[in-house]
């Protein structure tokens, strides 16, 4: 059984078709990866797992997505509960500008009436989940505002950790790093995979081939091959995802 489902997917912005008949699934505990060029679709697909699209005038969409038996397009469905269930992480770290510990709890409180032990509970073990337990659980009441970019990003995954989400979509979540944050964010998400389904949107195709295990190629609005990451880096069917990731387009 899939985590994600999505059937003949179309989604417009006004006159501009932004997404073509996307078809694909992901795998439960899987990190899959969307490549191409920029304005193919990567991150107009990635918004559509948590509706963050319905927040652009304009945008009308056809087609399913399901994520396990529930069709998350239907009108009445809860976009409380289902942003709950789909976290997202930014390319630029966006902290609130509030202490570290206030950052974590902040979901929790507004999602739940919790009170202070088991709020002090939560924030342990979500800064654990993301390795910064030990580096901050002496500066807790200080500014986020004053953590590193690398830290600003943990941090921001510890805080959609904390409302226990299914499923981390990520869009470009490296793109501010220097390369030796980037290999400690990639290394977490390796170790997050164990209990999430992540999707990653990444221009950064080495990234794609070092943390993914499956892999799409978008081109247009086209999902124009999805398979096994070292299949589409190794052996791609399709001629246009061969001259993407060699260089010769894009």
């Amino acid at each position: 059984m899939m985590k994600i489902k999505v059937n003949n997917l179309n989604l417009w912005y006004g006159d501009f078709q932004a997404l073509k008949d996307v078809n694909v699934s992901f795998q439960y505990n899987k990190i899959t990866a969307i490549i191409g060029p920029s304005g193919c679709g990567k991150s107009t697909l990635l918004r559509v797992f948590n509706r963050m699209n319905d927040l652009v005038e304009g945008v009308r969409i056809n087609g399913n997505v399901f994520i396990e038996e529930e069709n998350i397009l239907r009108a009445n469905i809860n976009l409380v509960d289902l942003r709950k269930k789909v976290g997202m992480v930014f390319q630029r770290p966006n902290p609130f500008p509030l202490s570290i510990y206030e950052n974590v709890v902040f979901g929790p409180k507004i999602h739940n009436s919790i009170n202070r032990h088991e709020l002090d509970k939560i924030v342990e073990q979500s800064l654990k989940s993301v390795l910064l337990w030990d580096e901050l659980k002496d500066r807790l009441n200080k500014s986020a505002l004053n953590l590193s970019l690398e830290q600003k990003q943990r941090l921001c995954i510890a805080r959609l950790i904390a409302v226990k989400p299914e499923i981390l979509l990520m869009d470009e979540p490296c793109s501010a790093l220097d390369p030796q944050a980037t290999q400690r964010i990639e290394e977490l998400m390796r170790e997050l995979k164990n209990n999430y389904t992540i999707i990653i949107v990444t221009h950064n195709m080495q990234q794609a081939a070092r943390v993914s295990d499956e892999s799409g190629f978008m081109l247009l609005g086209e999902l124009i091959e999805f398979d096994k990451t070292q299949d589409i880096f190794t052996k791609p069917k399709d001629k246009r995802t061969e001259d993407y990731i060699t260089g010769r387009y894009g």
